[in-house]
């Protein structure tokens, strides 16, 4: 583990993540632009940083932490660990899951992609989630559909900054304690409904500028705001940014 702004960054390989991932609790692969957010998203921060496992999604926290402190810090992407999840579709195959979905289209590009992988899942394991404000979130319904199925496995797809939260949110709420996966947009990059990702551009760092070609108008703000990172990372280094009054 590497400490990065009060969050315990797993420092591994692909595979232990998976297992260590699926073992139960909150995994996170907190983004560079909601990294940068940390010190005015109180709700966000407490669950990174108490996050069960967090990987090292951002390439351009890896530089800052490269530049600041002459250390490395290895990257595990978001996309990755999804990949490496479904790359043994065996334990899957019989688990029972919940995959929470931004919309009905994403849930059914996915229920077809995952169908094609040999990942049989049906309509009553998604879930489509309703529009969450920022800051401190729950969702009574999702709850309620957890606990009555009581799934080993749930996958979040919804949007950075709140996917972690209401992950964080909803392991409170349980008696028992599933596998929560936060993992944002990396299923849709495999689904066709984002702008493709190849293995180059993930492990170059380059999917953010990716993002970017793809949607201009969407995504420029959302990256030209993870400069805030770079002063983060050089002014608190391992301690958790200050949240802002």
């Amino acid at each position: 583990m590497t400490r990065v702004l009060g969050i315990n960054f797993f420092q591994g390989s692909p595979e232990e993540a998976v297992k260590r991932a699926l073992s139960g609790g909150l995994t996170v692969a907190p983004s560079g632009p909601n990294l940068a957010d940390m010190d005015i998203m109180p709700a966000y921060s407490r669950a990174v940083q108490s996050a069960d496992l967090a990987v090292v999604d951002s390439g351009f926290l890896v530089l800052c932490w490269k530049f600041f402190r002459k250390k490395k810090l290895s990257r595990l992407s978001g996309l990755l660990l999804l990949e490496t999840i479904l790359a043994n579709v065996e334990p899957l195959r019989d688990m029972e899951q919940v995959w929470v979905m931004p919309t009905a289209e994403s849930a059914e590009r996915t229920r077809t992609y995952l169908n094609a992988c040999g990942i049989k899942l049906s309509l009553k394991n998604f879930y489509i989630a309703p529009h969450y404000d920022s800051g401190a979130l729950e969702d009574i319904a999702l709850r309620d559909k957890v606990s009555a199925m009581r799934p080993a496995l749930i996958m979040v797809n919804v949007a950075g900054g709140k996917q972690e939260v209401l992950g964080h949110w909803l392991l409170q709420q349980l008696d028992y304690r599933p596998a929560v996966i936060c993992t944002g947009a990396a299923i849709a990059f495999k689904t066709g409904e984002q702008a493709n990702i190849p293995t180059w551009g993930d492990r170059l760092f380059l999917g953010w500028f990716l993002r970017i070609l793809s949607d201009p108008k969407r995504y420029f703000g959302r990256y030209w705001r993870a400069i805030r990172l770079w002063r983060h990372v050089r002014k608190y280094g391992e301690r958790a940014p200050v949240i802002q009054a």
